[in-house]
């Protein structure tokens, strides 16, 4: 009976399961390979499938400092919402590039970066990561056509309620797509 051989490709894959399964490793690895399919921009759904917004009455919000938004304020406005947690690999991956978007759009866009974390955990998170995003927490129930089971979950919606993206999963949201829809987006009456 003849010995296995270990090739160089074997080893390697025995590495990378021994790290998977260490608690410690695990997260960073998983963040890495994340990054990698961040680095796709999402798509924008065509005009003829778009949803748009039954309502945006009744979803409560607070954000960090406390200050209570009504979901109602975004109305007739461009909206970014993401559904996120800080100990979600792929969420990880993908908020870099929410950051460097909002950084040059949170002026003239409505960002809702959502948690249900507690605000100490998503603040030290914020504080070790340098992000300058706002976050929020829903203090009421979440609207019908947001409820989602995975995280990340994005939605980009446009001024007149329709949603023109719908992702899951992480995304380069720093893209130049995205950038050229916000443009257009912004400009349309």
């Amino acid at each position: 009976m003849k010995k296995p051989k270990f090739t160089s490709s074997n080893i390697i894959f025995i590495i990378v399961m021994a790290l998977l399964i260490i608690p410690q490793t695990r997260q960073p690895i998983q963040i890495f390979l994340q990054k990698g399919l961040a680095m796709i921009s999402p798509s924008e759904i065509s005009a003829d499938k778009r949803e748009i917004l039954e309502s945006y009455e009744n979803w409560k919000l607070v954000d960090s400092k406390g200050n209570q938004f009504d979901f109602k304020q975004a109305e007739g406005k461009v909206v970014f919402i993401n559904f996120w947690a800080t100990w979600c690999p792929p969420c990880i991956a993908e908020m870099p590039s929410i950051d460097n978007l909002y950084a040059d759009y949170k002026d003239q866009v409505v960002f809702l970066l959502v948690s249900n974390e507690k605000s100490k955990t998503i603040t030290d998170f914020k504080s070790k990561n340098d992000y300058n995003f706002e976050f929020y927490q829903s203090v009421t129930n979440t609207p019908k056509q947001f409820q989602t089971s995975s995280i990340p979950q994005t939605y980009l919606i446009d001024k007149s309620g329709a949603i023109v993206m719908d992702k899951s999963g992480a995304a380069n949201w720093n893209s130049d797509s995205v950038r050229q829809l916000l443009v257009d987006l912004l400009a349309s009456e």
